[in-house]
């Protein structure tokens, strides 16, 4: 049997990314629409069911992204997989327009692809420490942000509410 091949990536798949393949092909390329030549996966069909799709969308994603890391991926490699799915669950969350972007944007074959250059490639390697770092500090610079606007608003509607009435 022939290994499977990433249409964009000629080479075969390393034995231990093979599995993964078939349910990466499930999630974003079973199907074509009709006349076109646009394929898609259960990835945008499972997301239409409001709250529970993109957690399941974002469960398989993350098992795919496990089966990745137990083949020993990287750290560096990781982020950037985790900042795909990361993408694609932020995205796909936005009701209609999100379904759209997850027929084009295909987190979970952009992770395969990664895994594949990191694998057979030698790319991606290194450490996760500066996307964590980065990841870290924009999260801290956000709640931080967040904070502050939070306690103006406040004092806003405090004032407003105990602002003496005009009638």
């Amino acid at each position: 049997m022939e290994p499977t091949v990433i249409s964009n990536y000629k080479k075969p798949l390393p034995p231990q990314l093979v599995k993964i393949s078939k349910l990466v092909k499930l999630m974003d390329t079973a199907f074509t629409i009709p006349f076109t030549n646009i394929k898609f996966g259960l990835d945008p069909i499972i997301g239409l069911f409001p709250i529970i799709g993109p957690i399941i969308d974002y469960g398989i994603s993350a098992y795919l992204l496990l089966g990745m890391l137990k083949n020993g991926a990287s750290g560096k490699v990781v982020m950037k997989m985790l900042g795909n799915i990361t993408v694609d669950g932020l995205v796909g969350a936005i009701p209609i327009l999100g379904k759209l972007i997850d027929v084009f944007y295909k987190a979970n074959r952009r992770n395969l692809v990664l895994a594949v250059e990191h694998f057979e490639e030698g790319k991606h390697d290194g450490s996760a420490k500066p996307y964590i770092i980065a990841f870290l500090s924009f999260f801290t610079l956000f709640f931080v942000g967040l904070a502050f606007l939070s306690f103006y608003v406040f004092q806003y509607l405090w004032h407003w509410l105990n602002a003496p009435s005009v009638f």
